[in-house]
Parts: C-alpha cells; sequence; structure tokens
C-alpha cells in the first residue's frame, strides 16, 4: 500500500538536496510537487492544499536549521503532518458494557461480513473476551451463510432468526440473548446500503436507535478513493459513527482514502484490514503508516506481530534447546508455522526500513515461500527430524523421491539448516557477540 505515494514524495526531498536552508522559494518547488502526489494519491484537492499550507508553515517557521540537513527537516515535518492528518494516535475500539454492542454499517461489498468475522476474532482472541455475531442483513440472501461460515471458522456462534425480516428486532433479540447467555460483546452485521437510498438509510438510523451501540463502526473499501470519504461523510450525516474501518487497503497503492478521511469526517481510522485471511486486521497506527510511506518501515508492529506468535515460555524452551545444540528438522518447521502466522511474508519484510522499496517488484507468496522446505521436511521420517546428521545418501534419495524434489534441493536444506543451527547455537550463548566484538578489535 501507498507505494505511488512513497516513490512520488521520495522525489519531492530530492529538489531540496544541496540547499542550505529552507526559504519560500525552495521550499515552493517541493510543496508543489508534494501537492501533486497527495493527488494522485487519490487525495481530494482542499485535503492536499490544506496539508501543503501546513508543512510550509511549520518548514518556514523553524529556527533552528543549522543541526540538520533541510531535506531531512522536510521528511520529519511532512512525516509529523502525515501522522496528525490521519489522526496522530491509534483510537481503540469501545468494548465497555454489558454487553457492549458494536454495530457495522457501510456500502455493498465494502467488507462488512468478513470485517465482522476478523472483529470477532480479534476481539476473542487478543482480548479475551466472549463474542457473539448477530445475523442483521436480511436483504442479501447469502449474507447469513456467509456469517456462519465466517463463525464457524473462528469458533464464534451466530445469532439468527428464520423468517424475520426487521434487522432491529433481530439484533435487540440477539443483544437480550447475549446477556442471558454471558457474551461479553455483540457485533451487529447489517444489511450494505447507498447513501442515497433514503429507505434504507432511515433503517439503519432506526436500527441504531433502538440497539443504542456502545460503538458504531463504518466500512469503507479503500479502493474507492475519494469516493469512500464522500460516502463516510452522508453516513455520518445520518449515524454519528465513533470510528472507520478501511478494508482491501493490500490492494491500494494510493492510499487517498486513509489520508483523507480524518481530515473530512473527523472521526478516526481504528482498524485496517489488508488481506483475506481473518487474521489480516490490523489496528490503525497513524504514526507509523506515516513511517511506512516516507520509506522509515515499521519495526514496532513487526515486533508485535512476532509477540502474538511467541510466548515466553515457547521462547524459553526455544532458548535452552538451542544451547544445549539440541534444534532439530521438528522445531525448524514448527517455526516455520509460526512465522506464516505472522502474515504476509512480503507485508513483514516490508516492514524493516530500506527493504520495501527493495522487494517491491518481488512477488513473495507464502506457501511457495515455504513449499519445498516443508515437502522435504515432511517427507522424513520422526527419527530423522530428530537426529538430521543420520541422513546418508541413500535416506536423502528416498526423502527427495518422496518430496517431489531434487537430491540437490535436500542437501541444499540440509546444508542451510546446519548453518542456521550453528549461527542460532551461538546467538542463544553468546558466541556470536564475542565473535562480533573480537571483529571490530
Amino acid at each position: 500500500m501507498f507505494d505511488n505515494l512513497s516513490e512520488r514524495l521520495e522525489r519531492s526531498f530530492k529538489i531540496l538536496k544541496g540547499e542550505g536552508k529552507i526559504s519560500d522559494i525552495n521550499i515552493a518547488e517541493t510543496l508543489k510537487d508534494i501537492r501533486r502526489a497527495l493527488l494522485d494519491a487519490d487525495v481530494s484537492y482542499k485535503v492536499a492544499k490544506d496539508f501543503c499550507d501546513r508543512v510550509k508553515e511549520k518548514a518556514i517557521g523553524q529556527n533552528v536549521l543549522t543541526a540538520v540537513k533541510p531535506q531531512q527537516m522536510m521528511v520529519k515535518i511532512v512525516h509529523d503532518e502525515l501522522a496528525e492528518f490521519m489522526g496522530s494516535n491509534a483510537s481503540d475500539v469501545n468494548l465497555k458494557g454489558s454487553p457492549a454492542v458494536v454495530l457495522v454499517a457501510g456500502l455493498n461489498g465494502s467488507g462488512k461480513t468478513t470485517f465482522c468475522g476478523k472483529l470477532a476474532l480479534n476481539v476473542k482472541s487478543k482480548k479475551g473476551m466472549k463474542v457473539l455475531l448477530a445475523a442483521c442483513d436480511t436483504f442479501r440472501p447469502a449474507a447469513i451463510e456467509q456469517l456462519k461460515t465466517l463463525g464457524a471458522q473462528i469458533d464464534v456462534p451466530v445469532y439468527t432468526e428464520e423468517g424475520v425480516k426487521d434487522p432491529a428486532r433481530i439484533a435487540l433479540s440477539a443483544v437480550s440473548n447475549a446477556k442471558s447467555e454471558g457474551y461479553s460483546v455483540v457485533i451487529i452485521d447489517t444489511a450494505g446500503r447507498l447513501a442515497v437510498d433514503e429507505e434504507l438509510m432511515n433503517e439503519i438510523s432506526d436500527l441504531h436507535k433502538s440497539v443504542k451501540p456502545t460503538e458504531t463502526l463504518f466500512v469503507v473499501d479503500a479502493m474507492t478513493g475519494q469516493d469512500a470519504v464522500s460516502t463516510a461523510k452522508a453516513f455520518n450525516d445520518r449515524l454519528d459513527f465513533d470510528g472507520v474501518v478501511l478494508t482491501k487497503l493490500d490492494g491500494d497503492t494510493r492510499g487517498g482514502a486513509a489520508l483523507s478521511i480524518k481530515a473530512v469526517v473527523g472521526k478516526p481510522i481504528k482498524y485496517v484490514s489488508t488481506g483475506e485471511k481473518m487474521e489480516a486486521l490490523d489496528v490503525f497506527h497513524p504514526a507509523r503508516i506515516a513511517d511506512r510511506i516516507l520509506g522509515m518501515g515499521d519495526v514496532v508492529s513487526l515486533v508485535e506481530k512476532a509477540q502474538e506468535q511467541f510466548d515466553e515460555q515457547q521462547a524459553r524452551e526455544l532458548k535452552k534447546k538451542l544451547a544445549k545444540d539440541q534444534f532439530t528438522l521438528e522445531d525448524f518447521y514448527n517455526q516455520i508455522q509460526q512465522v506464516k502466522k505472522m502474515g504476509n511474508i512480503k507485508d513483514l519484510a516490508s516492514m524493516i526500513p530500506g527493504v520495501e522499496k527493495a522487494i517491491k517488484d518481488v512477488d513473495i507468496d507464502n506457501e511457495s515461500a515455504f513449499k519445498t522446505t516443508e515437502a522435504i521436511i515432511l517427507s522424513m521420517t520422526p527419527y530423522e527430524k530428530q537426529h538430521p546428521e543420520a541422513i546418508t545418501g541413500s535416506r536423502r534419495k528416498r526423502i527427495a523421491d518422496g518430496s517431489g524434489t531434487s537430491l540437490p534441493e535436500v542437501n541444499k536444506l540440509l546444508k542451510q539448516f546446519e548453518g542456521t543451527r550453528k549461527m542460532m547455537k551461538m546467538a542463544a550463548t553468546g558466541g556470536l557477540a564475542q565473535k562480533l566484538r573480537a571483529f571490530k578489535r
């Protein structure tokens, strides 16, 4: 996401390269280029102009200009303004109540039902709360079945009422059921509707008044750009929602909706959906997004994703195994599965500063990235996985045949595994740090 904008902004900053200080004259061309970059990213003209005016005001008003280069100072100012435009700080969803009721609204095809499933999994797994999904989309024939399928995938029950067409009645019954059954959160999926459809807009407004949700979220497709902003404004006028959810952000390289929506509607972006998997839902952090737009990576999010998959007990056990040189191919396989759970490999790599640009045109798929390695390890016997040193020539040939790979590929994996094991053992015992210190001396 934001690939095009990142490239354009990088070119804009180069205009200041070699300048001794920021002035009205040399900043004018930079700001003009930044404004063009924002417009190309599908940001509205007014928002782009306001943004550049604020950047100019801060840049010209700087007193300390000798400590850093003008180009570096401009990057810092633009970064801070990007974060400010998108909401400054992350805004959490309000889950207070007995139960808390989250109403999800949006346009047709924006991804509301899928988001409801993702949010239910997120609340259940990360907050440890008991969640009930309520199927209140009585217009789309497959909506209820879709929600049931998603609920089954994440092991979250779905409340439905056969033959009932009134979504307000279903929602109120779902909340009542949640109270009696001890659920902490009810997530209400509603029918998609157009802002120009007065009848359906009245219906969602009546549903909102009846249920009195603790949190109302408006779901928009990020790929619709400025249209997403205008529809969000129309819905906000009727519902006064609490926050916005941007879906399909992984498919939009412009990012105009993310940059504009807070400035126009005045409501924070709370979540972004960046993939098809149920785990592909992230809290929206404006400062981290600004980092990524400006090519600074997002190491904090990368660490958080790793912490979600690797608990302290697992880390301690793994460290003991490494120190005793007991790290096996079985452990290696399990680590691969943990990494895959963290998300798309390309997305993870792009969070490392400087890497995103390098892998921009590289197609990396999670399944294909580990497919050969997994096939080879799964073709081994339990003994071979625990004792890789016992894998002789005849065993290697059998493993290659069984995994549909070649003998050189098996040899390459075993060689890489051995090198990895040695390196990890050194890191676990402190030997790596000693070698690095000796090298520096």
